[in-house]
C-alpha cells in the first residue's frame, strides 16, 4: 500500500503566506522577500509530508493566489489588458487577481468563482481570439527542482487540459474548439519538458470530468487527451478526479494510457458501482480517495479498510489517497489549546489526515489489524455517543407546517406596499452590510477577548464607530444604511458564536481566494438560538438616523456551507435548524422596529450538486424553503433582502426567485453583468441590485464607469425594480478607497436619476 495528496494547504500554519503577500501590496516588502517566505512554506509543506510517510507528494500545488491563474499564466493565457501594462512578472500575476490602477494603466481584475463546489474562489481565465495558448512559465519545474534539492521527490500538479478549457472564459468569437490544437501542443511540451527534468509522475487534476457531461464535452476530453498522451514516453500521467464521480467518462477513461487515475470515494456516489461494473485495469495505479479533504471529522478506520480490502480482492493496484486537496481543510490542530480533548479526538486538520493515512497504510498492511490499538481507539470513537442532539430542537422541527413556508400577500402586492410605505428615490443606494474592519476595531474586539478591556468598554467602542459610520453614510447621501458589523469577526464565525450547537477554534484558518482566509465554525450538535444576536446593535444604528437601517443576517444555508458540518444528520436537518434560529432573530428585529432585514445566502449555490439531475431532490427542494422559513412570518411592509455572490447563478434564477424575497443585490461587476441577460429571460420578480464596482480589488471605480453600468443594467432590468450597491460586503477594504467609491456610486445614481 503507498498514500498519495493530492495537493496541501499553501497559506502556513499561521497565515505566512497571507501576511506577506498584503505587506507585498503595501510596499512594505520587495518581491524577493515574499519569494524567500513562499521558498520556505514550500520546504515545510514538503518536509512534513515527507516525515508523516506519504509516498506520492505533490509540487506546484502552491499559489501565491490560484492554482488555476497560475496554469493561464504557464500558458501564457494573459489578456492583453495586462501585457500592456508592462509591470514585472509578478505584478501582472497580482494585476490579473486584484486589478491595478497606477501609472502604468488602470484595469480591473479577471472574474473570481466558487471552485465547484467549495467556498474557495478561483481567478476566471479569459481567452481572447488573438490569445497564443504557447508554454511561457517556468513555475512547475522550478518548483519540481526545488524538492529535489531537499532530496523529495514530487508529481508536479497542473490543471488539465479538459478542466482549463471548461473554466476559461472567452471572450471573442472563438470557442474550445478552436484552440484544441494549441492546446494539446501546450501540454505536449508540458510533458516533454517533465522528461527531461526526469520527472516520474505527472498529475493532471480533472474535476470538470465529474460534471454532466454531454456528447460534445465527451468529445472534447477524447480529443484532448488522444492528442497529449501519445508524447508520454517515460513520465507516468495521474488524471486527478475530485468532488464527485465520473460517471459519463469512465468507461472511456479506464481503457486510456494513463499510468494511474484519481477517483473521488467520499463523494463520488456513483465510484463503487463504477468499478464494480467495468472493473479497473490491472497495468495502472487507482488512487483511492477515501480520506475526506473538505471536512475536519476523523476518518472511520473500519469502513476505509473494507473498501480497501474490496479493491484488493479485485486485483486492483491501489494508492490511498485524499479525496481532493487538502487546501479546504485547516493546517494542523497543534495551535488548539481551548477546545477540550472530547472534541478534539474527532478531528483531523491537514497535518493530522496525514497521520491517518500513514496509520491506515500500516493497518491494511499488518494483515490482523482487528486486535491493533491504532484501529480499536478508533472503533471506540465512532462507537460512543458523542452528546450532540437536542430533543427541543428535534421537537420543534417537527411541528413545522407546510403554510410556514409561505409569507403572504404574493410578493407584487408586498412590492407595492413597501414603495408607499418607504418613499425611496428611483434607484435606491445602499451598500451590502459590512464596512472596513480597520485596525482599532480588530484591536478593540482582539483586547475584550483577551479580558483586558470590559464589556462596556467593548460596547461604548463599538457604538462610537456605528455612530460615525451612520453619520458618514448620512453625509455620502446612501438611501439605505447599515451600521457597519463592527461587532463581527465573520459573518459565519459571529452567529456560530451566538447559537447552541456550535464549536469554534483558534487558528484553523481555511483559505477563501487569495490572500483572504476564513475560520469556519464547526457544527457539533443540533443548533438553535439562546437569546437575541443582532437586535441590540441594529435598533441603536436606527436610533441614530431618520433613513431606514438594514438589519444584517446570515442567512441557513450560508451558515451551514461555511462551516463544518455534521456526518451524523443530513444536510437538509441542519438547514432546518439554523433556519428557525434565523427566524426567531428576524421576528425579534421586526418587533423592535427593524423594517429592512437582510438575510445573506452568499453560499446558496455551494453545496448544490454537480449534477443537474441532483439539484432538486438533493438541494434546492429544502435549501429553498429554508430560506422561506427565516422570514415568511413578517409583516407585508417588512422588506426581506438577500445577497449572493461569486458563483454561476444564471441557471437556478427560477429557484432564486422562488426564495421569496423582495430585493436581492448579486455579485456581477466581475463577471462583467452576464447575469442580467438571465434575469430578464426568467421574468425575474425580486427588485435586484447587481453589484457596479468589485469590492475585491483596491482600485477605486469612475463615475463614469459605474453610470455606464447602470446604463447597462437599465437596458435589461426595469427602472422601478433597480438598485445600486457594491458587488459586496466592504469588510476588507480600506477606508480611502471605500470612502472613495462609494461616494463615486451615490454620484453616479445622482446624475442618471437627473436624466430622467
Amino acid at each position: 500500500m503507498q498514500t498519495s495528496v493530492i495537493g496541501f494547504p499553501r497559506i502556513g500554519t499561521v497565515r505566512e503566506l497571507k501576511f506577506a503577500c498584503e505587506k507585498y501590496f503595501r510596499n512594505e516588502i520587495k518581491a524577493e522577500e515574499l519569494r524567500q517566505t513562499a521558498e520556505t512554506l514550500r520546504k515545510t509543506h514538503w518536509n512534513t509530508q515527507k516525515n508523516a510517510g506519504i509516498d506520492y507528494i505533490s509540487s506546484n500545488d502552491f499559489s501565491y493566489y490560484d492554482m488555476l491563474l497560475d496554469t493561464a499564466v504557464l500558458f501564457g493565457i494573459i489578456p492583453k489588458r495586462y501585457r500592456e501594462l508592462n509591470l514585472p512578472e509578478l505584478d501582472t500575476y497580482f494585476a490579473m487577481a486584484r486589478g491595478y490602477q497606477g501609472a502604468s494603466g488602470d484595469v480591473r481584475a479577471l472574474a473570481m468563482k466558487k471552485w465547484f463546489n467549495t467556498n474557495y474562489h478561483y481567478i476566471v481565465p479569459e481567452l481572447e481570439d488573438d490569445t497564443v495558448i504557447t508554454l511561457s512559465g517556468s513555475k512547475l519545474w522550478d518548483e519540481y527542482a526545488e524538492a529535489k534539492a531537499l532530496g523529495i521527490e514530487t508529481k508536479p500538479v497542473v490543471i488539465g487540459a479538459y478542466t482549463l478549457l471548461k473554466l476559461c472564459r472567452y471572450t471573442g468569437k472563438k470557442t474550445a474548439d478552436d484552440y484544441l490544437e494549441e492546446v494539446i501542443c501546450a501540454y505536449r511540451e508540458l510533458i516533454k519538458k517533465c522528461e527531461e527534468y526526469q520527472v516520474a509522475w505527472l498529475q493532471f487534476d480533472e474535476p470538470s470530468l465529474v460534471q454532466d457531461m454531454e456528447k460534445e464535452d465527451l468529445t472534447l476530453f477524447r480529443k484532448l487527451y488522444d492528442g497529449i498522451l501519445p508524447s508520454v514516453k517515460q513520465c507516468k500521467v495521474l488524471l486527478q478526479t475530485y468532488f464527485g464521480d465520473v460517471r459519463d467518462v469512465y468507461p472511456e477513461l479506464i481503457k486510456m494510457p494513463f499510468g494511474g487515475i484519481g477517483l473521488d470515494f467520499i463523494e463520488g456516489k456513483e465510484t463503487c458501482r463504477l468499478i464494480e461494473t467495468y472493473g479497473f485495469p490491472e497495468d495502472k495505479l487507482l488512487f483511492a480517495g477515501l480520506i475526506n479533504g473538505k471536512n475536519i471529522w476523523k476518518n472511520h478506520y473500519g469502513k476505509t479498510l473494507q473498501t480497501l480490502e474490496a479493491l484488493q480482492k479485485k486485483g486492483i493496484q491501489t494508492v490511498l489517497s485524499t479525496s481532493c486537496s487538502l487546501l479546504h481543510v485547516p493546517y494542523t490542530l497543534k495551535h488548539e489549546k481551548k477546545l477540550s480533548p472530547e472534541y478534539l479526538d474527532h478531528f483531523a486538520f491537514a497535518e493530522e489526515k496525514l497521520e491517518e493515512l500513514r496509520e491506515l497504510k500500516y493497518l491494511s498492511e499488518c494483515g490482523a489489524y482487528h486486535s491493533d490499538a491504532a484501529y480499536l481507539n478508533n472503533e471506540k470513537l465512532f462507537a460512543e455517543d458523542r452528546n450532540c442532539r437536542n430533543v427541543e430542537v428535534e421537537k420543534r422541527l417537527s411541528l413545522v407546517k407546510d403554510s410556514d413556508y409561505v409569507r403572504l400577500p404574493a410578493r407584487r402586492e408586498r412590492q407595492k406596499l413597501q414603495k408607499k410605505v418607504f418613499g425611496l428615490p428611483e434607484l435606491p443606494t445602499t451598500t451590502i452590510g459590512s464596512f472596513p474592519q480597520t485596525k482599532d476595531v480588530k484591536a478593540n474586539r482582539s483586547t475584550y477577548r483577551k479580558g483586558e478591556i470590559s464589556e462596556q468598554e467593548y460596547v461604548e467602542f463599538n457604538r462610537k464607530k456605528i455612530a460615525e459610520c451612520v453619520r458618514w453614510q448620512e453625509e455620502i447621501g446612501l438611501d439605505v444604511l447599515v451600521h457597519g458589523e463592527y461587532e463581527r469577526n465573520d459573518m459565519v464565525e459571529y452567529f456560530g458564536e451566538a447559537l447552541g450547537g456550535f464549536l469554534f477554534t483558534e487558528k484553523a484558518w481555511v483559505q477563501s481566494y487569495g490572500t483572504r482566509c476564513v475560520k469556519p465554525p464547526i457544527i457539533w450538535g443540533d443548533v438553535y438560538r439562546e437569546k437575541p444576536i443582532t437586535v441590540e446593535w441594529s435598533v441603536y444604528a436606527q436610533s441614530l438616523t431618520k433613513k431606514i437601517m438594514k438589519g444584517m443576517l446570515t442567512g441557513p444555508v450560508t451558515i451551514l456551507n461555511w462551516s463544518f458540518p455534521r456526518e451524523d444528520i443530513s444536510i437538509k436537518e441542519s438547514i432546518s435548524q439554523i433556519a428557525l434560529a434565523i427566524r426567531d432573530e428576524v421576528l425579534d428585529l421586526e418587533k423592535n422596529g427593524i423594517r429592512m432585514i437582510q438575510i445573506d445566502e452568499a453560499a446558496l449555490r455551494e453545496k448544490l450538486p454537480l449534477r443537474k439531475t441532483d439539484w432538486q431532490k438533493e438541494y434546492l427542494d429544502f435549501a429553498i424553503p429554508a430560506f422561506r422559513l427565516t422570514h415568511s412570518g413578517v409583516k407585508p411592509e417588512t422588506q426581506i433582502h438577500t445577497h449572493m455572490c461569486y458563483s454561476e447563478f444564471t441557471d437556478i434564477i427560477p429557484a432564486i426567485d422562488a426564495m421569496d424575497a423582495d430585493v436581492i443585490t448579486f455579485e456581477a461587476s466581475r463577471s462583467d453583468l452576464q447575469i442580467l441577460d438571465a434575469l430578464r429571460e426568467h421574468h425575474f420578480e425580486t427588485e435586484a441590485g447587481p453589484g457596479v464596482y468589485d469590492i475585491h480589488s483596491p482600485r477605486v471605480p469612475s463615475v463614469e464607469e459605474i453610470v455606464a453600468a447602470v446604463e447597462r443594467m437599465l437596458t435589461k432590468i426595469d427602472r422601478e425594480k433597480l438598485w445600486i450597491n457594491p458587488d459586496c460586503g466592504l469588510k476588507t477594504r480600506a477606508m480611502p478607497e471605500t470612502d472613495a467609491s462609494l461616494r463615486n456610486m451615490t454620484e453616479a445614481a445622482r446624475r442618471i436619476r437627473k436624466e430622467v
